[in-house]
């Protein structure tokens, strides 16, 4: 049956569209997602619902695409975790509900976007949430995402010294990271509410999806949108073993910043000279299909703990983050640092160790540029739907990201030596201090060890007519074909400076959904 929209993806943005559009229930609506499906909570496995593990983003997980991806060239292929199951990113991710710094969309709304200025945005924030610390004009209370801070006392010793050593360096406190001031030192949110992973199939879809204007497929991969004169009518996808084809009057795609362009591509929208060598004619010349990809790259360095103090933390205990800005950067609260256990559920980083000290007495102190300056791109490796895209995050080739980066070490090199933070701390592990002196060893060290975020955005982002590299209008329409929507991270302009990108996704699908259903 012909459904009225199709939504390609069940992730973080999918199932929000798919629970708001469920209330015009003269509209049908089908979510088809590459990934398993799992109608209630009950059904969903622990690695799904349970937030202190990672395990479902670990390349052997049935949830995970298990991309490979460049990230800086000495590294060459890495795991990249993407969620391929019902809830997307947001059924694998690790909670943190930190929103957009108003700059950001007042950036956004800068660049021809003046739908998604900070004023116009806040209400979408607010409706998205039920925010259970703060009650005032910017949050929500009856959203049907649950955001709390894990502010219960007492608070780790770690979190404790981290907090007073951002505090005896000169940094500010601040009391609501999504609030309209959010620089300092601060309990970033969270959207894990008494130990479960609360995503968006849990707060928007299983709500919903038992209405009969609702229809949910798991495990269909879909292969490209169908074109027909200027206009998208459906997708090719397979499941069972099958090709098959869904029709409907609006197709919205929310497979995420890497799997939307190339899906986009793979349909002939991209650009041209770029189809054309893989074989596929071009329908839309679109240039900046793949092109301004952006994540959020992070240092770690690595400390022993002393004797006698615990890295382990209760459940609602709180994770102090700190946003500041980097010396000489005329964009405020360009960076971030937080601490936290090396072996906190992502494998990758006990090899940071090299066997000089235990994973259980292993801290590392993390540094985050909030806002890079040089993107990266996705393309085709291949027409085959099958072969995963190509893609490269290009991490450090900006020479501003370098230097922020490398001072941005050396300072929590200083949080590390700070003496309220040696009552913890027994002694940096790495990078060593021969290696920290070193301007060109400093950055040899971090572009071998620099890791990322789940974060990716920007591949299909939105602009103006002007603007050529524009993928979709404001309005998240594809440009060139009637009745496409782009309705992800992937539209993104920039990425976030707050160092994450989950509530903004959320917010993003929120603001879209009036536009879809007045199409």
């Amino acid at each position: 049956m012909k459904a009225d929209v199709l939504i390609v993806g069940g992730g973080a943005a999918g199932c929000v569209l798919a629970g708001r559009l469920a209330a015009h229930r003269n509209f049908s609506i089908q979510v088809l997602e590459a990934g398993p499906d799992y109608p209630t909570p009950a059904l969903l496995p622990d690695a799904i619902k349970y937030g202190s593990t990672r395990d479902a983003a670990q390349p052997g997980s049935p949830h995970n695409w298990a991309l490979r991806g460049t990230i800086t060239d000495e590294q060459g292929l890495i795991d990249v975790a993407q969620g391929k199951v019902i809830g997307g990113g947001s059924s694998i991710n690790g909670q943190a509900m930190q929103r957009g710094f108003p700059e950001d969309f007042d950036g956004w709304s800068a660049l021809g976007n003046d739908e998604w200025s900070y004023a116009h945005v806040l209400p979408y924030f607010r409706r998205s949430e039920r925010d259970l610390d703060f009650q005032n004009e910017f949050h929500g209370a009856d959203g049907p995402m649950p955001v709390r801070r894990r502010q219960a006392q007492p608070w780790p010793t770690v979190q404790t010294a981290f907090r007073q050593a951002c505090l005896d360096l000169g940094y500010g406190i601040v009391d609501d990271k999504n609030g309209p001031n959010p620089m300092g030192v601060g309990v970033t949110p969270s959207n894990n509410l008494d130990g479960v992973r609360v995503s968006t199939a849990i707060a928007y879809l299983d709500p919903v999806r038992h209405q009969p204007n609702v229809s949910v497929c798991g495990n269909v991969f879909v292969r490209k949108v169908l074109i027909d004169a200027g206009r998208a009518v459906g997708v090719e996808a397979e499941t069972n073993g099958e090709i098959v084809q869904f029709e409907a009057d609006r197709i919205v795609l929310s497979a995420g910043a890497i799997r939307s362009p190339h899906l986009l591509m793979l349909s002939g929208i991209g650009p041209a000279d770029h189809l054309r060598a893989q074989g596929i004619d071009p329908l839309v010349h679109s240039p900046g299909v793949g092109q301004n990809l952006w994540n959020h790259a992070h240092a770690q360095l690595t400390y022993r703990v002393r004797d006698g103090v615990s890295l382990d933390a209760p459940r609602d205990a709180p994770r102090f983050y700190l946003h500041y800005t980097a010396d000489g950067s005329s964009t405020p609260g360009d960076m971030i640092t937080w601490t936290r256990p090396v072996a906190d559920g992502r494998r990758d980083r006990v090899s940071a160790l090299d066997g000089r000290v235990s994973t259980e007495k292993a801290g590392r102190i993390s540094i985050k540029l909030g806002l890079p300056d040089g993107g990266g791109y996705v393309r085709l490796a291949s027409a085959d739907p099958e072969v995963q895209p190509e893609f490269n995050y290009r991490y450090l080739q900006h020479p501003r990201d370098a230097r922020r980066m490398r001072q941005g070490v050396r300072m929590a090199a200083q949080l590390i030596e700070s003496e309220q933070f040696r009552a913890v701390a027994e002694h940096k592990v790495k990078p060593s201090d021969d290696v920290l002196d070193d301007d060109v060893a400093l950055d040899e060290w971090i572009r071998r060890t620099v890791s990322t975020s789940r974060h990716v955005s920007g591949t299909c982002r939105m602009g103006p007519d002007a603007d050529m590299s524009a993928v979709v209008d404001q309005y998240c329409r594809v440009k060139g074909v009637d009745g496409l929507w782009v309705v992800d991270a992937s539209i993104m302009p920039r990425i976030p400076r707050s160092g994450g990108a989950h509530a903004t996704v959320i917010m993003i699908a929120e603001r879209v959904v009036d536009w879809i259903a007045a199409a």
